[in-house]
């Protein structure tokens, strides 16, 4: 028995053995091709409700094309979209491995991956949160759950952007995760202080500079350990950021900035450009000025691995008394102290090289917030005609 429900291709049917099939067929405009979505149920009820809403779906235009592409592959054209795009070498590699953490066949094929292995379009809010859920049994960080969450909610935008899904599953989530470490440590001055006075006293006097540059400037270590003597303008004592250098694999590789407004020209200061002015005159003691011109700040001819200052900086924070101290701590630090003694917003988002004032704002709003708490208006002070008399 087949009965016609409400659409011109769409029936249910009774298949026997106490199942019955919804079924619907229609033609894509796009392709002109015919397509079909069968659904199998126990009742003749669920039947009709489940025709129904195919029919809806179908009516709204989010009823998919039934599609054998799993997760894993579609996670993998994302990543290779995203290179094409152009994204940096080491954002794409952090993306992957953050999408990794619930798509574990992303590196390794043969791992266990129910999320990586489904279907792309039968995936629900439940497959995701339960992917979400092994990665916080797995003891990861907090921080790192969210970010994998961040990635899957991207991942599968990007599939409804592309209507390959009808919705996204992963929007639904939350986990509400305890506070993990703070994303970055401000260095009080005096451990600002502490920890010049030990670079000073190190071996090495380049990686000292390029503690101090950082320090000095708020630039980001890819951005610092990419910059050619030719890149500093001792005249008008200012530094042109164009390029990164980062770990690309198991190697170090010139990059693009992290975002456009990342290029940028940035003052030094005074006492800064000093000590740039000496190191310099000390290598054109025996380099003619353009072979000083193509030497990098530290490393010469070639950048330093970018790992070698994270070991220098650890080295030198235990030396300095510290603890830990990560190299973006020298980026955070620079931007509390300066926003600390009152240099614009924007002028601070302008230095550190971010996409828009928001993005600081998001970051350094408590920060603001605490000195907003000083700027009071006092009318007995704006009215009164002059000093008031001391009794």
């Amino acid at each position: 028995m087949k009965r016609r429900g409400k659409g011109g291709g769409s029936v249910f049917y009774h298949e026997g053995k106490g199942k019955w099939v919804a079924q619907l067929t229609w033609v894509d405009p796009a392709t002109g091709r015919k397509l079909k979505r069968e659904k199998h149920c126990a009742t003749r009820k669920e039947a009709e409700q489940a025709l129904a809403q195919m029919v809806a779906e179908q009516a709204r235009g989010v009823l998919m094309d039934p599609s054998r592409l799993t997760t894993r592959d579609f996670a993998l054209e994302y990543l290779r979209r995203l290179e094409r795009e152009g994204l940096r070498p080491n954002s794409i590699r952090l993306a992957q491995g953050e999408l990794a953490y619930a798509l574990p066949s992303l590196k390794d094929p043969k791992a266990h991956d129910p999320l990586g292995r489904m279907r792309l379009q039968e995936v629900k809010p439940v497959h995701v949160r339960a992917a979400v859920d092994r990665v916080i049994e797995a003891g990861y960080a907090p921080r790192t759950v969210a970010r994998v969450l961040m990635r899957l909610k991207a991942l599968f935008r990007e599939a409804l952007r592309l209507e390959l899904v009808a919705r996204n599953p992963a929007e639904a989530i939350q986990v509400r995760l305890p506070k993990g470490e703070k994303a970055a440590r401000a260095l009080e001055p005096e451990e600002v202080a502490r920890l010049l006075e030990a670079a000073e006293a190190s071996r090495s006097r380049d990686m000292a500079l390029l503690l101090r540059l950082m320090l000095e400037t708020g630039l980001r270590r890819g951005e610092a350990l990419a910059l050619q003597w030719g890149d500093v303008d001792l005249e008008r004592g200012e530094v042109r950021v164009w390029r990164a250098w980062a770990k690309v694999g198991s190697k170090g590789a010139f990059t693009p900035l992290k975002t456009p407004t990342a290029k940028r020209v940035v003052p030094l200061p005074l006492g800064l450009l000093r000590r740039l002015k000496a190191r310099k005159e000390e290598l054109l003691e025996r380099l003619n000025p353009e072979e000083v011109d193509g030497l990098h700040l530290v490393g010469g001819v070639k950048p330093v691995d970018p790992d070698a200052f994270n070991h220098y900086l650890r080295r030198l924070a235990e030396k300095a008394g510290l603890g830990r101290v990560r190299v973006h701590d020298l980026r955070h630090t620079w931007a509390t102290l300066a926003l600390s003694r009152g240099i614009p917003l924007e002028v601070v988002s302008e230095r550190l090289g971010h996409a828009s004032p928001t993005i600081t704002l998001n970051v350094y709003r408590h920060l603001l917030e605490e000195e907003r708490r000083g700027y009071v208006l006092d009318l007995e002070d704006l009215l009164s005609p002059g000093p008031r008399a001391i009794s």
